[in-house]
């Protein structure tokens, strides 16, 4: 036998009479502790109750003095107290609480053994040890035994074998659970408060049953408040805070006294509810029942209210509360933080530090206020991060939390500097899941896109298993590389691991499909997911505004998330806006540009800058012009360049030209883009020297180098024929992306040099820096058409979706067609189009009609179907019916020729003259042919007969096959001899160099280089640079 031997001294009469009253607390406490959490569903039984037949093991423990050294004194203190037998049990008690009080439950239950005489309280001291330790079993065992032996006089053992069944959470602890409570009921103890209390809890927590629960709370006589306390918590657990909420009105009629644990559980409940206004209602309740002040309902308080973002409330708590903690320290951190308001959170800290106990979760949320300063500049919060970073090293903080080490890893990420961010991961002595994630998360954040993937996959080596972040992470720098193929094997392991049905994964999933062009698989994920949020309706609506064939879709997707009540926010408006530009559909832009306004998100840059491309692209300049004159202080870089585009886009250069004078007169600096812009529309129009002007402004605004801007150097000066220019620059590019690829192969296409086009994308591939995307396959089969190299462009065709995963768009059909009607292989094409797995369009429809213009009459039933179908498409262009009239005038099919033409009389449509102009120091000189209007038409139509007849003399015969007129052949060549070019050039033969500079000269669209740009050639002895826009 042991014996317990006080810190100091023995212990005297007073002191064991204060043990004695401190295990009724301590079972009391047992009660209302077990009352706080409450569990699940299970039938009233009363049954047998002798079910635990394993007996509990008996762990050894030594202890420094022995109980048999000290009992003679212990034995001679009971005479001080009273009655011998009494005495001696009651002051065993005290020492078995004791013992349990120290961990000692062996020595508790040795001296427990030897006890000659027992009552009730020390079984329910045993039972109640035994729970407090954790020995859950042991507790139950013991139970078992008091009954065995007739003990039944004490509801508070019976309180601690229902909380031991409770944390059991097995089927042992419900068997044994609901047999206590049959019991309880022979013993009329289910109507006990403190048992049934506890009853409520287990009922709730370990069997998962809401009635039986509410059952038990029914059948307490007398409900103390935490009976209330414990059904209150029942229905907050369950999911039902109306009848929580309901409970604690009844609990104030009942005159029972709400507590603070009462108060913890409703301001939970509202928190959940993300309902302020009842928060504040609760505030004013709590207030009036004086626990304001109250650490722990305080502490509630604080961080519901920071969490719900009225910090303004938090604060007043705060500061109104007498006792603090890191609780209440880190609550208020947490919503100032969420609120981007990091220099508060830090300020806050620093002020509390010296008057409470910081944890370590107080560091954790100083680290995450660092990244989201706003007032102050972006290094201030890097270098207050490093100096906490060396205070946690020095203190040796850093160890001895993992979340410490994450908060780090966060912090230096999102501030950007990333190889921190590495070297504290790389250094961490413990690394769990979390850091994982932020380390991935961070890479993905700052553009480390494949060094993300390659931290995905050493955690998975590591068999830790990812979660969600991980997943979301992985993806996203998927989505940013294009790469298709990784993200399907991530989705997969979602699939795996049951995260798909994760809403934000499924997000995650959506925008990655949409980046590599899988707008199927966006669709059926969309479908399957149980539950859509914002970003679900948003990336839906995005990735079908991206997808050129999925525009109207996109604007369905949108009234959809009407229609199901979401809210929409300025990235749902900017997503649709996008894909109603796209369909130039204005009405429909004006009217979700009105419901725009509803939500009251108008005055919003980024919807206004959406609003002006919208409008541009729909030919309604006047409403942009208007949009962008109420901005004022609100325009930004994107705001100029959408305005420019649409005056671009609108055939209004003069007006672009003057914003972007307006733009270097206000001191606006042009940035990549704008420069990029104004580039392309002077591309647009083979406006070359207006080009080079741009060109020497983004040198001396130091631009060159960026890959944006050179990017479109190299497509301007290609589009305005200077094919030599674009190369040297292009070859001196320090960085090439896709689109300066993309440039230089469209550019030796249209130029019809298809070997070197063909080359230059070999060499794009030995590159291996830029994969090759659905732009740089236009320009391979372009030029593969160009250069009649049909196997070479069916290879390409083929290699896009089986060697780089890209689906076939209806541009790439188009092109393949082109390829095959260039080639006069007028059976495959019509067989290819037949196979197409989409429907052909415009393009390729008159791509085939054009084809069969070029094969003399040959397959003019093809010719035939392919015109009906224009027809149908588009019933008002001429330009189908002047193309059919050809291909009946190529094969001498002279009275087809006339019905073709009543057809276009009657649909009155008429063929706009096609034109060609030449860009001189006095400006643009526009012709057409046999056009007289020019002021200089009789020395041009001179100098153009002397050409005529020295070309004619060097051997040139006019190719009369292109004048397709039922005519002689002295008036086909007529005809062919005042075409527009040819007075275009002859225009600038008759001014001669010395007055005036040839800077370019354009075709029109409609016109054929003719083979008389040779001979000019060589009678000028320059250049002439030629372009078909």
């Amino acid at each position: 036998m042991h014996r317990l031997v006080p810190r100091s001294g023995y212990p005297n009469s007073a002191e064991l009479l204060r043990k004695s009253r401190a295990l009724s607390a301590n079972s009391r406490t047992l009660a209302v502790n077990g009352s706080r959490y409450v569990s699940n569903e299970a039938e009233r039984v009363s049954t047998e109750y002798d079910v635990v037949v394993k007996e509990a093991e008996v762990g050894s423990h030594i202890i420094p003095v022995a109980l048999d050294k000290i009992l003679p004194h212990w034995r001679q203190e009971q005479s001080c107290v009273g009655d011998r037998g009494d005495n001696d049990v009651y002051l065993c008690n005290s020492h078995i609480n004791a013992y349990f009080d120290k961990g000692d439950s062996v020595s508790a239950r040795n001296l427990f053994d030897e006890m000659p005489q027992r009552n009730s309280v020390t079984w329910a001291c045993v039972v109640s040890g035994y729970n407090r330790n954790g020995q859950h079993r042991e507790a139950l065992l013991l139970l078992r035994n008091m009954i065995r032996e007739g003990v039944f006089s004490n509801p508070y053992a019976f309180a601690s074998a229902l909380k031991a069944c409770q944390e059991l959470e097995d089927s042992i602890g419900k068997l044994f659970g609901r047999q206590l409570h049959g019991l309880m009921f022979k013993l009329s103890y289910a109507f006990n408060a403190v048992a049934s209390n506890v009853l409520v809890s287990m009922y709730w927590k370990c069997i998962g049953s809401l009635s039986s629960a509410l059952r038990a709370f029914d059948d307490i006589g007398v409900k103390n408040s935490v009976s209330w306390n414990s059904v209150i918590s029942v229905y907050s657990g369950a999911g039902d805070l109306r009848s929580a909420f309901k409970m604690f009105y009844t609990m104030q009629c009942d005159d029972s006294r709400p507590t603070e644990y009462t108060f913890g559980t409703l301001v939970t409940a509202a928190c959940s509810l993300a309902d302020v206004s009842l928060l504040k209602q609760i505030m004013c309740v709590i207030q009036k029942s004086g626990f304001l002040s109250d650490l722990f309902v305080g502490s509630g308080l604080v961080s519901a209210f920071a969490k719900a973002g009225e910090l303004s409330y938090a604060k007043e708590v705060f500061n109104q509360m007498e006792t603090r903690n890191a609780v209440t320290l880190n609550g208020l951190m947490v919503g100032l933080v969420r609120q981007k308001r990091g220099e508060e959170a830090t300020k806050l800290f620093m002020n509390m530090k010296s008057l409470i106990d910081v944890s370590p979760e107080s560091y954790v949320n100083l680290l995450s206020s660092f990244p989201e300063y706003y007032y102050l500049a972006e290094e201030v919060g890097l270098r207050k991060g490093r100096e906490v970073h060396g205070h946690v090293i020095t203190t040796g903080l850093v160890d001895s939390m993992v979340g410490i080490g994450n908060g780090l890893v966060n912090m230096y990420a999102k501030c950007g500097s990333i190889d921190d961010s590495r070297r504290v991961f790389r250094f961490m002595k413990e690394k769990d899941s979390v850091s994982w994630n932020s380390m991935i998360t961070g890479l993905d954040q700052n553009g480390c896109f494949q060094e993300a993937l390659e931290r995905y996959q050493s955690m998975r080596r590591r068999d830790i298993l990812p979660g969600s972040f991980a997943l979301i992470s992985s993806l996203s720098s998927c989505a940013s590389l294009k790469w298709g193929k990784v993200g399907q094997q991530i989705h997969g392991e979602s699939l795996r691991l049951g995260l798909d049905s994760n809403v934000s994964v499924s997000n995650a999933l959506i925008t990655l499909y949409a980046e590599t062009g899988y707008v199927n698989e966006c669709r059926r994920i969309f479908s399957f997911m149980p539950e859509h949020d914002q970003v679900s309706w948003n990336a839906m609506i995005g990735a079908l505004a991206s997808s050129e064939g999925s525009l109207p879709e996109a604007v369905s997707c949108f009234m959809n998330a009407l229609r199901a009540g979401q809210r929409l926010n300025r990235i749902t408006f900017s997503s649709v806006l996008s894909a109603v530009s796209s369909l130039s559909f204005g009405e429909l832009g004006k009217q979700i540009h009105a419901l725009a306004l509803k939500y009251s998100i108008t005055d919003e840059a980024t919807i206004e800058n959406a609003l002006i491309a919208c409008y541009g692209k729909c030919e309604e300049m006047e409403e942009c012009e208007k949009i962008f004159s109420r901005m004022s202080e609100r325009r930004d870089d994107v705001t100029w360049n959408s305005m420019i585009s649409g005056y671009i886009h609108n055939e209004l250069l003069p007006k672009a030209l003057d914003l972007v004078c307006f733009m270097l007169q206000r001191g606006q600096r042009l940035d990549n883009f704008m420069y990029a812009t104004v580039l392309s529309a002077f591309a647009s129009v083979a406006t070359l020297e207006r080009g080079m002007e741009v060109h020497a402004c983004s040198v001396r605004a130091c631009l060159e180098s960026d890959v944006v801007v050179g990017s479109a150097l190299v497509d301007m000066y290609s589009k305005c024929g200077r094919l030599d220019y674009a190369l040297r620059f292009f070859n001196a590019m320090p960085v090439k992306n896709s689109y300066s690829w993309n440039s230089m192969i469209s550019g030796y296409a249209r130029h019809g040099r298809g070997e070197e086009a063909l080359k230059l994308f070999e060499d794009m591939k030995l590159d291996g820096q830029t994969p090759p995307d659905h732009v740089t396959f236009v320009g391979v089969l372009s030029a593969c058409s160009h250069a009649g190299l049909v196997k070479e462009g069916f290879k390409h065709f083929e290699s896009m979706s089986d060697s780089y995963g890209l689906a076939p768009r209806i541009e790439h059909f188009s092109c393949v067609a082109d390829l095959l009607g260039r080639a006069g292989e007028l059976d495959e094409l019509e067989e290819f189009i037949d196979k197409m797995p989409m429907k052909p369009n415009v393009l390729i429809w008159r791509t085939v009609l054009g084809a069969c213009c070029r094969a003399n009459g040959r397959k003019a039933e093809l010719g035939r179907k392919a015109a009906e179908m224009l027809f149908q498409l588009e019933p008002e262009n001429a330009v189908n019916y002047v193309l059919l009239g050809n291909m009946y005038a190529s094969g001498g099919r002279w009275e087809d020729l006339v019905i073709a033409r009543k057809k276009m009389k009657d649909a009155e449509v008429k063929k706009e003259a096609g034109y060609s102009w030449v860009t001189m120091k006095d400006g643009v000189h526009m012709f057409a042919a046999g056009d007289k209007s020019h002021a200089d038409a009789d020395l041009i139509y001179e100098k153009l007969k002397e050409l005529n007849r020295k070309m004619r003399d060097a051997g040139y015969v006019p190719q009369t096959g292109f004048a397709l007129y039922d005519l002689e052949q002295e008036n086909k060549e007529e005809i062919l001899s005042y075409h527009s070019e040819k007075l275009a050039v002859a225009f600038v033969i008759s001014l001669g160099f010395s007055a005036y500079s040839l800077k370019t000269i354009v075709l029109s669209a409609s016109g054929k280089r003719s083979k008389m740009w040779e001979g000019a050639h060589m009678m000028m002895f320059r250049p002439i640079m030629t372009m078909d826009p």
